[in-house]
């Protein structure tokens, strides 16, 4: 085989790993739902 065609056979391996590989960490978050400004009024009877 030539030298041209290893080369090329070389790149397109290097290539293919390169596409192949996950490198790229995942980020996980968590989302927290925010607490309420104030507090929802209770029953307390009716009138009072």
């Amino acid at each position: 085989m030539s030298n041209s065609f290893k080369a090329l056979l070389a790149l397109g391996l290097v290539a293919f790993v390169a596409a192949c590989a996950d490198t790229a960490p995942v980020e996980e978050y968590v989302v927290v739902d925010p607490e309420p400004i104030s507090e929802e009024p209770t029953y307390t009877g009716k009138y009072k």
